[in-house]
């Protein structure tokens, strides 16, 4: 726990007292339990003044237009940009993060960019986006900001994206879903032992929440899972994951599998070969899994959408550029097989165009 918490800061919902004078931070599996002066280990949620505060309230590391694909999301309003955010901290301490500069800030003032929720969903409305996405950093952790934020989206007429693990607790992750239409979920690996060594986490919380997700809402969500040669890209573990993503959520989730670079705490590990991606591709399509995607290299036959019905290209993309839109009413112009996700008559033509945004001050 970090000590020193100091300043006025936003009042934190999820926590409750515990006997011996302590505060339980509930909002993930973590249950930081903290003195006074305490912050949790996300380092954003802390004891002040005898209460649970969150101090990144209106403030973020950043603010940019990006392609919905880069998301990733595939199957969720293709083409059109989305207005994307984050802000610091994080309650995993993956050893291989790839935004270890944001997701492990410990210096809270390096927040300089603010905006309020209206603010926001006013910039993201004049910057023609579709959507708002809560990214960068893990939003479970600044619930309260995001929720605030997904409310002005909606009555803006704007979606709303998490990019979340989905490491959080069963009261929070209903508040927090329930005003979010789509997400990307991390799925780091499917075993616990790489969850508890790597992630500092445990797999059980992230399943839990992916099965809430397809059987308690209607958010659209798809699944990421970074391969890490030698730590969690063996045939055995993706035919393991792939058969639990049919089983458990059903042939229609979209799963991506991206490559990792050496960055963080995991810079002597290789970059991920293309074949490792394209193979565990083949593994989960050969498990029944519709919709496959690699990521984070150039693989234009992995980052394109093909049915299921015929097999036709229904969906090019080069990186994050739509090349091809084979779409009518969201099913297949050859055959009429329907398409899963969520699709506007005509796709969006944002592009591979990533456009930094400066906000004033609120």
């Amino acid at each position: 726990m970090e000590k020193e918490l100091a300043g006025s800061h936003f009042p934190a919902r999820y926590w409750h007292r515990l006997a011996d004078g302590r505060i339980q931070c509930d909002v993930c599996p973590r249950f930081c339990k903290l003195h006074e002066g305490q912050r949790g280990l996300c380092f954003v949620r802390g004891r002040e003044d005898d209460a649970l505060v969150l101090t990144t309230y209106g403030r973020s590391s950043g603010f940019c237009v990006d392609p919905i694909e880069k998301k990733p999301l595939n199957h969720f309003l293709p083409g059109t940009p989305v207005f994307s955010f984050g802000t610091a901290g994080c309650n995993l301490t993956c050893k291989f993060c790839q935004n270890w500069d944001i997701s492990k800030a410990r210096e809270i003032d390096r927040l300089n960019d603010r905006a309020a929720p209206s603010a926001i969903a006013a910039a993201a409305v004049q910057l023609g986006c579709r959507s708002v996405a809560f990214t960068y950093n893990d939003p479970v952790i600044f619930l309260e900001y995001a929720v605030d934020t997904a409310k002005a989206c909606r009555a803006a007429g704007l979606a709303t994206v998490a990019v979340t693990a989905g490491y959080v607790a069963p009261e929070a992750r209903r508040e927090f879903f329930a005003h979010m239409d789509a997400a990307n979920v991390d799925l780091k690996a499917f075993t616990e032992d790489f969850h508890r060594t790597v992630c500092g986490g445990h797999l059980d919380a992230v399943v839990d929440t992916l099965v809430y997700l397809k059987r308690e809402t209607n958010v659209w969500f798809e699944i990421t899972t970074l391969l890490i040669t030698g730590e969690n890209d063996s045939d055995g573990e993706i035919d393991a994951l792939s058969r639990w993503v049919v089983d458990a959520l059903g042939p229609d989730v979209p799963l991506h599998f991206t490559a990792f670079h050496p960055d963080w705490k995991m810079r002597d590990k290789p970059a991920t070969p293309a074949l490792t991606l394209s193979r565990a591709r083949d593994i989960a399509r050969a498990n029944g899994l519709r919709y496959v995607y690699t990521g984070n290299v150039h693989a234009k036959v992995g980052g394109s959408t093909w049915c299921h019905g015929c097999g036709a290209l229904v969906i090019g993309r080069d990186w994050f550029e739509l090349t091809a839109w084979r779409l009518r009413d969201g099913a297949c112009r050859d055959c009429g097989t329907p398409l899963a996700g969520v699709f506007e008559p005509q796709p969006g033509t944002w592009g591979r165009r990533r456009q930094p945004v400066l906000l004033r001050p609120q």
